[in-house]
């Protein structure tokens, strides 16, 4: 019996001390020490680009990520993400048998929309609270930052984003082959079926 008691004081201590330092650090009484950063970057590849970005949906996300954990309490995080998904065509894949004349009128077969990228804006985003997180605080942001960005992509699938980079190109590629030309250009996607995401 005396065993338990002592475990239980001293879980009890543990908690306390736990509630004792998320308190002090909540106040901001340690100053942070000025950060000293190197860099030793190098250059690992060049590539061509050829995406043609037509429409960019901008988000918001409050991110509330946790640890679930027996005996002590339960490390939280609350972040506040901004990022963005990028919709696009690429134009690299166009080759001449793509473009055909039919009299005055020329017809475009281009590829399928994508989401060339989706990305966290790490410089807006930010960590609004931490409790109990003081070892875990590490993987408790790379997991919430993880499946903000997981939500991003999906967020952006749902909202029919690549049917609006296909209006997109209408609006903005079409005019300016039809300027360029003088012919009545009509796009052409190939056939309908699962739009795909860039890999």
């Amino acid at each position: 019996m005396r065993k338990w008691i002592t475990i239980l004081f001293y879980a009890v201590i543990a908690a306390l001390l736990i509630l004792i330092w998320e308190k002090v650090r909540s106040f901001k009484l340690f100053k942070d020490r000025e950060a000293v950063t190197t860099h030793n970057i190098v250059l690992k590849e060049i590539s061509g680009l050829g995406n043609l970005e037509l429409v960019k949906y901008a988000y918001r996300d409050v991110v509330e990520q946790s640890i679930a954990r027996d005996f002590l309490p339960d490390p939280k995080a609350i972040l506040i993400i901004q990022g963005e998904a990028v919709g696009c065509i690429d134009l690299r894949k166009v080759t001449a048998d793509d473009i055909v004349g039919r009299g005055d009128t020329l017809v475009v077969n281009l590829p399928k929309p994508e989401i060339c990228y989706h990305k966290i804006d790490h410089s807006r985003s930010k960590v609004y609270h931490t409790e109990y997180a003081f070892m875990n605080e590490g993987l408790l942001l790379e997991e919430a930052y993880k499946r903000a960005e997981q939500q991003i992509l999906q967020s952006a699938l749902d909202s029919d984003i690549l049917e609006q980079t296909r209006q997109n190109a209408d609006l903005v590629l079409k005019p300016l082959l039809e300027n360029t030309t003088g012919k009545k250009v009509v796009l052409k996607y190939p056939m309908e079926g699962e739009l795909r995401r860039l890999k």
